[in-house]
């Protein structure tokens, strides 16, 4: 039987630096873009509401984030079918339209946040119309992913995840207490009313979002049809030693990498805006124009860079999840590696959830209210979709003598289990103040 991803440090080691590179790909690309715009939002009110005491949660979900990405990205490297086309082929029809359905709209919510945060940054580093700036946006995305193949694309996305370090860097622009910081980590000082549970609930959605799922198992099929000799493992064992290696390597240097930003995000707002009486931030560029009087001109820079840079990373891997999930649903050709001719109907999900969300952003909508019901509903769809994803990797039928081993499955169903209470726990403080 195979090897859990654990240990991590004998991975890590093990590896030449300059291999490491080669190795990254779907994992740090799908941990980079959970770090999105509507990310950060949530992240910096988590920090400015509550300070140093919600630094614990990126350590809880950092395991449980690895676990259930490994899990997505073995069924896509087994199977050479993405979630949504293993669905289609073992489970109900009614259930899959559901998920994809529900998951093309709450993708398109986040696109419209994305973009207009992204607008609203360049806005403010430049002057100008915001809207113009975020139509920009959606539309340059747009034809990357359409017209760059996928073997260069994903090099470009690669890079876009270095935008991410901008969040590393203002943390160095602040002064903070690291005995203070590691003391709020062991023993946070919460009262766990509704705002609490609330923001938590909040904090764990934003970090495990169906969407990265769908995003990394179609990634990994991606990557077998862009490698010359590199097949499903279903058919090609012997492939399966390197294969895990490397999606074990990926994700959990890419989730760790997600995690550790959200972690400086929540850390500057804490040390400046909370520590400065600011405890509410509706946005990203809200929190970068919150910052500039108290942290400085050079933390303003790099915070409201980070969310261009991290939106251009954010917005192909939501309007692709889409397009994946829905091409799966309905078997029709897809993957970034084809011509526009040759997957229009993949293409043209890209192209509508995309302007679909750019359009979002010129209409009256309460950005805030859209990014909350989103949340709403990813939180609501994550929990049967990796349900499913569970019972799937454990099935002979489907993953052939590669099902995942019992540890990944003891994580795999407590991350289930715990999306679970925290949805319930959503609802529950729905018409609580």
């Amino acid at each position: 039987m195979q090897k859990s991803f654990f240990p991590f440090a004998g991975f890590v080691a093990a590896l030449p630096l300059r291999s490491w590179a080669k190795k990254l790909g779907p994992g740090l690309i799908t941990g980079a873009a959970d770090d999105d715009p509507s990310g950060i939002a949530t992240y910096s009110q988590a920090g400015a509401q509550f300070g140093l005491n919600l630094l614990w949660t990126m350590f809880f979900t950092y395991p449980l984030m690895v676990g259930i990405q490994i899990i997505s990205a073995r069924i896509g490297r087994v199977t050479g079918k993405g979630l949504a086309g293993n669905i289609r082929l073992h489970y109900p029809r009614a259930l899959l339209y559901a998920i994809v359905g529900l998951l093309l709209v709450a993708n398109t919510i986040n696109i419209a946040a994305d973009v207009a945060a992204m607008g609203d940054a360049l806005a403010l580093l430049a002057g100008g119309p915001a809207h113009l700036y975020a139509a920009g946006f959606g539309l340059v995305s747009l034809l990357l992913q359409v017209f760059v193949p996928y073997s260069r694309y994903v090099r470009l996305l690669k890079w876009l995840t270095l935008g991410l370090l901008a969040y590393v860097g203002v943390v160095f622009a602040v002064q903070i207490s690291w005995p203070q910081v590691g003391l709020a980590i062991l023993a946070p000082k919460l009262e766990w009313n509704a705002a609490t549970i609330t923001t938590v609930v909040a904090v764990f959605g934003t970090t495990i979002s169906p969407y990265l799922f769908f995003w990394q198992a179609s990634q990994e099929v991606e990557e077998l049809e862009a490698a010359p000799g590199r097949l499903p493992l279903i058919v090609a064992p012997e492939q399966a030693r390197a294969g895990f290696r490397r999606i074990r390597i990926d994700t959990a240097l890419g989730m760790g990498f997600s995690n550790l930003v959200a972690f400086f995000i929540i850390l500057t707002t804490a040390v400046t805006l909370h520590a400065h009486g600011v405890d509410t931030i509706q946005t990203s560029a809200d929190a970068a124009m919150a910052l500039r009087p108290i942290a400085g001109e050079f933390a303003f820079l790099l915070f409201a860079a980070g969310i261009i840079g991290t939106g251009l990373l954010a917005v192909p891997v939501l309007a692709g999840s889409a397009a994946y999930a829905m091409a799966g649903a309905f078997d029709w050709k897809k993957g970034l590696e084809h011509k526009p001719h040759v997957a229009k109907r993949f293409y043209a999900i890209i192209a509508f959830s995309t302007l679909a969300g750019v359009a979002l952003g010129f209409m009256p909508i309460d950005p805030i209210k859209a990014l909350y019901w989103s949340a709403v509903v990813n939180g609501v769809i994550s929990v049967p979709i990796m349900a499913v994803m569970m019972l799937m990797s454990a099935r002979v039928a489907v993953m052939g003598r590669f099902v995942i081993t019992r540890r990944l499955k003891w994580l795999g169903w407590l991350t289930t289990g715990a999306m679970a209470l925290a949805v319930l726990a959503m609802f529950a403080t729905l018409g609580q103040g």
